[in-house]
């Protein structure tokens, strides 16, 4: 984070509340406060947000479509069709694959499992996917995390005999595909109660509503949501409601009896078995994940998640370990290609927009760039490559500008395009490359405001390291699981210096390790680590005094356990006077 951030203390919640939930729980106020901003304002309210329960997640019928998908999925069973379940190769789609797979698994051997090809095929149903279902006999194509805009596709599938049902979680166009069943949470007319699942977790809608109708007990489904909190992590879908259930016991499942090929994962992270978190998933199991797709095929994602051996686990993970020591080189070397264009100004705009284009880069990675540029220059941005003949890449946006609006305001442009407000792709003819990067910069200056471009810290509260007890992290640790819509709250510590003992840790010393002490509470010492912040090394080492922004996190590390602060921002006292 860099040191032009603004720092926002999020409005105060009503006194009057947060006095009464205090009291009514026994809890810190600003514990409390943080309970009241989630819309947590009783004692019975508390006790669901610390307990989540398996109980409260939503009767599958509640889904449009989702009678008529289990049911042509019965069909398909009983009569011994093959079963083709189809997948985007990211980790959202491979662990939804790998889930709805090992559920069919269990009634028919009648099933396989198609990932296509990120640079031969490009997101979403293909033709060549179909085709391949037709030569092997395949009638039923489950999709997921994608297919929702795959009218064309659906329609060719029907021509040769196969029905389609749908998973998807993105955003439907006014047109639905003329599938079976189309279970999106998103479509206009479904009346489900939660519409931000992943696309795993449509997936797994799909099979709890099959085990509802048929008899099957829950109790057999727990054992995947493991690999649905793995795609509700990566996929930083909102960590509330369901999703919050799914993502607790999917944590009590990994860090207590993870499938084969996520043990592998975890082993090969070097992390700590028992005491994995979602920034475990997001930062280190997730993105291994990724790169199998990335750098050599998803198919080696679905391999590993669907394993029941230790040694092929091991075996794969290890090749997807090479992939994604492979993929962390290759996009070093984009981003700083990338900067240096912007510095230069060799890149198509960097004036409201920051748009790069070079045709040698792997598609695999802009995306992972496109995030890299954000933070180096805080811009809506697209990083564009070449593949089979077309233009293609991936756009990233900052904070409050609807990028999928942007890129859409181009669709005459494109071949196609889809993604998000945050994060989208994109395809189009070199031809088309100028216009649409003069296209999005004028729509980028209508649109961006200068606040949207200086990044913002939200800030949960002030704290004095006095109030970090034991008991205040003990209750702390219960909000989690972290995600987006329930993030880790960011505290405010200010006047603090460090004890003398930082250093600088990490390749090439990046990183600072810090033991903090407040100049109002000398006997306070708390363990910090910033990231990437190493350029205020030599401020802090002289003795100076600042204000920190940080989460509050535990750190684990050969089998002991730690108190840390992770520091989000720092502020010389300079800067604040």
């Amino acid at each position: 984070m860099t040191k032009e951030c603004k720092w926002i203390l999020k409005e105060q919640a009503a006194p009057a509340k947060v006095d009464r939930l205090s009291a009514e729980v026994g809890i810190d106020k600003v514990l409390a406060e943080l309970l009241v901003k989630r819309g947590v304002e009783t004692f019975d309210q508390a006790r669901a947000f610390f307990r989540p329960s398996l109980d409260d997640l939503h009767d599958p019928f509640l889904m449009k479509s989702m009678h008529e998908a289990v049911e042509r999925l019965h069909k398909a069973i009983t009569g011994k069709e093959k079963i083709l379940v189809y997948g985007d190769y990211d980790v959202d789609g491979t662990t939804a694959v790998a889930l709805v797979y090992s559920f069919i698994q269990r009634f028919t051997k009648n099933v396989g499992f198609y990932i296509p090809d990120r640079y031969d095929e490009g997101y979403g149903v293909s033709y060549k996917g179909i085709d391949h279902a037709a030569e092997g006999g395949y009638s039923l194509i489950i999709t997921l995390d994608c297919g929702i805009k795959a009218i064309e596709k659906v329609e060719y599938a029907r021509e040769k005999g196969i029905d389609v049902i749908i998973c998807d979680h993105h955003l439907p166009e006014e047109t639905l595909p003329a599938a079976v069943a189309v279970l999106d949470p998103k479509r206009e007319d479904c009346n489900y109660p939660f519409d931000d699942l992943s696309g795993c977790g449509v997936g797994f809608k799909l099979v709890q509503g099959y085990a509802q109708q048929y008899g099957i007990p829950f109790e057999t489904l727990v054992p995947l949501l493991d690999l649905l909190v793995v795609s509700i992590a990566s996929d930083l879908v909102t960590m509330v409601g369901e999703n919050r259930v799914l993502a607790h016991y999917g944590l009590k499942v990994l860090n207590e009896h993870p499938c084969e090929g996520l043990l592998a994962m975890i082993n090969l992270s070097n992390l700590e078995p028992g005491h994995i978190t979602i920034d475990d998933i997001v930062f280190k199991i997730g993105p291994r994940i990724n790169a199998a797709g990335r750098m050599e095929s998803g198919r080696l994602a679905v391999e590993l998640l669907k394993a029941t051996d230790t040694r092929s686990a091991m075996q794969i993970g290890e090749k997807i370990n090479d992939n994604n020591n492979e993929r962390k080189n290759i996009d070093r070397e984009i981003t700083l290609e990338a900067i240096e264009m912007v510095q230069e100004g060799n890149c198509l705009t960097s004036q409201n927009a920051t748009i790069v284009y070079n045709p040698k880069w792997n598609k695999g990675v802009v995306g992972i760039v496109a995030s890299r540029l954000v933070e180096a220059f805080y811009k809506p941005t697209v990083v564009l490559t070449k593949s089979n003949g077309f233009v293609t890449g991936s756009a990233r946006s900052v904070a409050g500008f609807d990028l999928y609006e942007a890129i859409e305001s181009c669709a005459d442009l494109l071949e196609n395009f889809g993604g998000h407000v945050y994060a989208a792709g994109l395809t189009l003819k070199e031809e088309n490359l100028a216009e649409f990067a003069r296209r999005m910069d004028e729509f980028v200056s209508g649109k961006v405001t200068s606040d949207m471009l200086i990044p913002i810290v939200d800030v949960d509260a002030r704290l004095d390291f006095a109030q970090i007890t034991p008991k205040f992290f003990r209750i702390l640790k219960q909000f989690q699981p972290f995600g987006p819509g329930n993030s880790n709250p960011l505290f405010i510590t200010e006047n603090v210096y460090d004890a003398g003992s930082g250093r600088k840790v990490g390749a090439g010393g990046v990183h600072m390790k810090l033991d903090l002490i407040q100049e109002s509470q000398p006997y306070h010492q708390i363990a910090a680590i910033a990231f990437n912040m190493a350029e205020s090394y030599d401020y802090i080492r002289e003795g100076n005094p600042f204000d920190v922004c940080y989460a509050i996190v535990e750190n684990y590390y050969r089998g002991s356990s730690t108190l840390q602060l992770r520091v989000r921002d720092i502020k010389e006292r300079e800067e604040i006077i």
